[in-house]
């Protein structure tokens, strides 16, 4: 099983933790990796794009001119894709983009992930994280007694509220609670900061 240091909020180290070997420990699915963070950033897409087709575009209504004797085409009306301010050929429509991998596979993913910042030496586990009150300056104390100065994910419990409130203008720091975090959000932060609590909740839901 790996092991990683633990560290409480002063940067200190007080002990050492065992991760989980089948969620910790695996070899990374890039892959898999890659499939998942196409599947959510599909799923984000709005898909409210649309064009008017020849039925939708204003106006048309009369036929220009009649249809044989002229020595012009023949033309049904002036909103005719062919013509300048006509309706638009097979254009987008609003739509949906969403589609959902199989379980095994999202898990397989976050699994992969979350493996991978074990290699990097970029998992840090704290014993815990708690503040009296929503405090940013607290909080920013904490990243530079762990010496996390670049983009960190900070995974914790969902009752921490004060955690959120005093993370959410921190630039480069995203916090989630331990339920909520994905694949994209692991791999898009080059530090992952995971409480001691927050561990156990992922290796409950994920073993």
């Amino acid at each position: 099983m790996p092991k990683v240091t633990l560290y409480n909020q002063t940067g200190s180290q007080v002990g050492e933790i065992e991760l989980n070997d089948s969620i910790f420990g695996i070899e990374p699915n890039n892959h898999v990796m890659a499939e998942a963070v196409i599947a959510l950033r599909a799923s984000a897409r709005q898909g409210t794009h649309k064009t008017k087709n020849r039925s939708e575009v204003r106006g048309g209504g009369r036929k220009p001119w009649r249809q044989k004797g002229t020595g012009r085409a023949r033309q049904g009306s002036i909103r005719s894709p062919q013509w300048r301010g006509g309706g638009t050929v097979f254009g987008p429509v609003p739509r949906s983009y969403a589609y959902k991998l199989p379980k095994k596979v999202r898990r397989l993913a976050i699994k992969s992930a979350l493996s991978t910042k074990v290699q990097e030496n970029s998992l840090v586990v704290l014993e815990d994280l708690k503040f009296e009150a929503p405090k940013t300056k607290e909080f920013v104390a904490v990243l530079k007694n762990l010496s996390v100065d670049s983009k960190a994910l900070v995974v914790t419990t969902a009752d921490n509220e004060n955690v959120f409130l005093s993370g959410r203008n921190i630039p480069g720091v995203t916090v989630v609670a331990a339920n909520e975090f994905n694949v994209i959000d692991v791999l898009g932060h080059d530090k992952l900061i995971m409480t001691k609590d927050a561990v156990e909740k992922v290796e409950e839901v994920l073993a």
